[in-house]
């Protein structure tokens, strides 16, 4: 049962990233842009994860991977609010 959860994990964490990937192509910004690939990034650990299990989902390296992934889309969301700095004439 656990197979097929993380089969559909990683399945939504790739189609996620590929509608990001489309309105990225769409408006090219990068705020979706640094989404698809933090949930692409998600997408294929957890398929790593599945394929080879070693260790278990404790190991340093599981939790790195996912605060790249995280850190990713906190920077999106801070890069979209910080305030633009203006061009100089």
């Amino acid at each position: 049962m656990t197979e097929l959860f993380t089969g559909a994990i990683t399945m939504g964490s790739l189609v996620i990233a590929l509608f990001f990937l489309r309105f990225w192509r769409d408006s090219r910004d990068r705020f979706f842009l640094y989404f698809a690939l933090s949930f692409f990034i998600e997408g294929v650990h957890r398929l790593y994860s599945a394929l080879h299990d070693a260790g278990g989902e404790d190991s340093p390296l599981h939790y790195l991977i996912r605060l790249l992934a995280y850190g990713l889309i906190l920077w999106a969301i801070l890069e979209k609010n910080l305030p633009k700095a203006r061009a100089r004439k």
